[in-house]
């Protein structure tokens, strides 16, 4: 017997109807603020990737040589596909441009819990805008594409950090460029690793005379939990006249973020958090993770600026800020909240046939109300009345028609409210009216 894949599934009705319901949420958070859906080839060049995210993607995705021989990759997230679509089109674009997209990503590695070789990821970004606003408008839409899930801020946090904000701190500290990458590669870890483990690695780094210093002050500042600590941390150190104006620039700007923020009422949900660094050689500003309260799970989300890759694909320098959310994770998180309902609908009416005198009228009757977009099932072989009227209690339908021996003497039908188990014989015309009128 076949089986799927390893990584890989199989969407039975029931399944693919919740993997529709997170796709249905996502699209209305998506569209009410006014982004526009657009789609990718789920095979793309492999440069394409590699030159995103250099070599190392090799052992994490999925790719081959196409039968003209070229290098391909089956896509393994979305941003390097929208971004070369922006660098296309770049100057035809109407700025800002708000996408989002909803689409299947391959990743080449073990499987776990939350977190499978084929998946789906929300993808939301805005490009062609420098102003805090973009990211202020990306995150509010994140916080929104959970909370119409009916979770709320006793469930998630989100953990916003600043690529810049490091930049001035690794400054402030000596840390100079070539160990950049090293040092916020151990920051990245900082919660995963032992006390002895980052003893010994900043000091492997930055040898023990520096390293010292340096963990006092990233103690410091990763316990920053508010703007005003914020401020207070950098109140008593300066630099030279640019740096401390491009510093006090940022400040400003955090502090305008922040406020944003509470405008729009979600501010509940935001807290600092410069132990997230995501993407080394990749982001470039405000960076953020959606996590939940208790820690239980990995990120339901992450994203945040990129302002240089449109132009690192060959296109013009574009501001850009996204962020992604993949459905495995947040549907795991979502039934441990048990707030995963009952997808798996039935017909919105069930027509009943107990006289093979009445078939020719009751399948009219079902190509009326479908036609008219209401959902409609019958038997498909003759079965006894018993069996039919079990069959319409376990369907979940909402409204029962029977066509029967009575109903052919009459040249009626009998309608049926199975909410609130209202029944009559009436015309046709008259039962369609009564459904038509209730039905969203």
């Amino acid at each position: 017997m076949f089986k799927s894949l390893s990584g890989f599934r199989d969407f039975y009705p029931d399944q693919c109807q919740l993997r529709n319901y997170l796709f249905d949420k996502w699209k209305f958070a998506s569209t009410v603020a006014n982004f526009f859906e657009y789609d990718v080839p789920c095979l793309e060049s492999l440069d394409l990737y590699q030159e995103k995210s250099g070599e190392e993607i090799l052992s994490q995705i999925y790719h081959f040589k196409d039968k003209g021989g070229r290098p391909v990759a089956m896509r393994p997230e979305i941003t390097p596909s929208v971004a070369r679509m922006v660098a296309t089109k770049a100057n035809a674009l109407k700025k800002p441009i708000k996408w989002f997209n909803i689409g299947e990503c391959f990743r080449y590695e073990r499987p776990q819990r939350g977190r499978l070789r084929s998946f789906y990821q929300f993808n939301a970004d805005i490009f062609g805008e420098n102003s805090f606003l973009a990211d202020v408008e990306l995150i509010n839409l994140l916080i929104n594409s959970l909370k119409i899930f009916g979770l709320t801020e006793s469930d998630f946090r989100i953990r916003l950090s600043d690529r810049k904000m490091w930049a001035f701190l690794l400054d402030l500290i000596g840390v100079n460029s070539d160990q950049t990458k090293e040092v916020l590669s151990l920051i990245d870890k900082y919660e995963r690793i032992t006390n002895k483990d980052w003893e010994n690695k900043t000091n492997q780094l930055l040898g023990s005379d520096k390293a010292n210093g340096f963990r006092n002050t990233i103690k410091e500042w990763l316990c920053l939990k508010s703007f005003s600590d914020l401020e207070q941390f950098w109140h008593g150190y300066k630099f030279d006249n640019n740096l401390q104006q491009g510093l006090e620039k940022r400040l400003e700007e955090w502090n305008s973020l922040l406020k944003a923020l509470k405008a729009l009422g979600v501010s509940d949900f935001v807290e600092l958090d410069f132990t997230i660094v995501r993407g080394l050689a990749y982001y470039t500003g405000f960076v953020f993770e959606a996590f939940d309260c208790e820690n239980k799970s990995r990120a339901l989300a992450g994203g945040g600026r990129y302002d240089h890759l449109v132009a690192k694909l060959g296109g013009p320098e574009i501001p850009a800020t996204g962020f992604a959310v993949g459905d495995v994770t947040l549907k795991d998180f979502l039934e441990s909240k048990n707030l995963i309902p009952n997808t798996l609908q039935g017909p919105y009416v069930y027509v009943v046939i107990d006289s093979h005198k009445m078939l020719d009228n009751a399948l009219s009757g079902v190509s009326i109300l479908r036609s008219l977009g209401v959902s409609v099932d019958y038997p498909l072989k003759k079965i006894s009345l018993g069996k039919q009227f079990k069959i319409v209690h376990s369907s979940g339908a909402i409204w029962m028609i029977i066509y029967g021996e009575r109903e052919w003497r009459t040249h009626k039908i009998t309608l049926k409210n199975l909410k609130n188990g209202v029944e009559s014989l009436v015309s046709p015309e008259v039962a369609f009216e009564s459904i038509l009128s209730k039905h969203n």
